[in-house]
Order: C-alpha cells, then structure tokens, then sequence
C-alpha cells in the first residue's frame, strides 16, 4: 500500500476542518492549508464576494484548480470547502492526493455553529437549517465515497477530536 502523507479533511461546513486541520497539523509537524483561504488570499476577496461576482460556478472553477494544486503538494494538512466533492476531479485528485478524513457530524450540530456566521453564502436562505439538511443529503454519498476515514464529531473539544483522528492515522497509515 503506498503510504499517503497528505491529510485531507472533508465534510460540510462547520465540520471543524480548518479548525481541526490546524491542530492536527501542528501535532503532525506538517503544512496547513485551506482551500477556501487560498482562493481568498489569490483573489483579493471574500469568498462570498466570489460567489456574488462568478456565482457559485466561477467559485467551483477557482476551488478545483486549487484544489488540484495543492493535492500535488507534499507533507501537508489541507481542509477542503464543503462543497469541493461535488466535481468529480476534486473526489479524484483528494484521493490521489492523501489520505481523506470525512468529520462526519449532524445537520443540527452544524447549524448550532455557524448559524450567526453572515460569510457563508449558500446559508443565506429563509430556512437555513432546511438548506443545509439538504446539502448535507446531497453531498454525503461523495464524503463517504472519498473518505479513508470517518470521524464522528459532536460536541467534544477539538483537542478530543484531534486525538481522535490521530489515533486513527496512526493504525491507518503508521505515522
């Protein structure tokens, strides 16, 4: 089995990915990347500035060459849009890429984290909670297609679930 030094988190937003991806870097002695940051940091702007400008295809087209990018990278942490696993070569590349943990968690535990959080374009809708029931119905069936690991996360701490995830790297991939 090829050893995977790449750690990729996946799962919807509010999962905890940059969060725990930050962590889980520093005990790793590894990079951190977000996708979302370095599309930010190479536009100029906001995410929800790119969606009102591109839509949410011009953003999709953005994330997917990053994505791709830092995929090729080595020895890194990298935490993923939620939504990256909608276009296939993002499902490909992560896969190629590392290993791709899926922080698996509730439609209502991720709605009591971000519901007052105004950056999240797709969540400004009428019912937010209804859009991100159905986007986690939606994109649930590409996390666990991606993912060499699911984590389960609910209200521990992050050190709690970066543990978790070591832990589990350590029997996976002997880091």
């Amino acid at each position: 089995m090829e050893r995977k030094e790449n750690i990729i988190l996946v799962g919807l937003m509010g999962a905890g990915k940059s969060t725990i991806g930050k962590n889980l870097a520093r005990h790793l002695k590894k990079d951190f990347y977000d996708s979302d940051r370095v599309i930010e940091e190479r536009t100029g702007v906001d995410i929800s500035t790119i969606f009102e400008i591109e839509g949410e295809q011009g953003f999709r087209d953005r994330e997917e060459q990053v994505i791709a990018e830092l995929c090729q990278m080595e020895d890194i942490v990298l935490a993923t849009g939620g939504g990256c696993v909608l276009r296939e070569n993002n499902r490909k590349n992560m896969q190629k890429g590392g290993h791709v943990v899926y922080l698996r968690t509730s439609a209502d535990l991720l709605y009591s984290r971000i519901r007052y959080d105004k950056s999240r374009p797709l969540m400004q809708t009428r019912n937010p909670i209804n859009t991100l029931r159905k986007l986690l119905d939606d994109r649930e069936p590409y996390y666990l297609e991606v993912a060499d690991t699911v984590i389960m996360t609910g209200k521990q701490k992050v050190n709690v679930v970066v543990r978790k995830v070591k832990e589990t790297l350590k029997r996976k991939l002997a880091l």
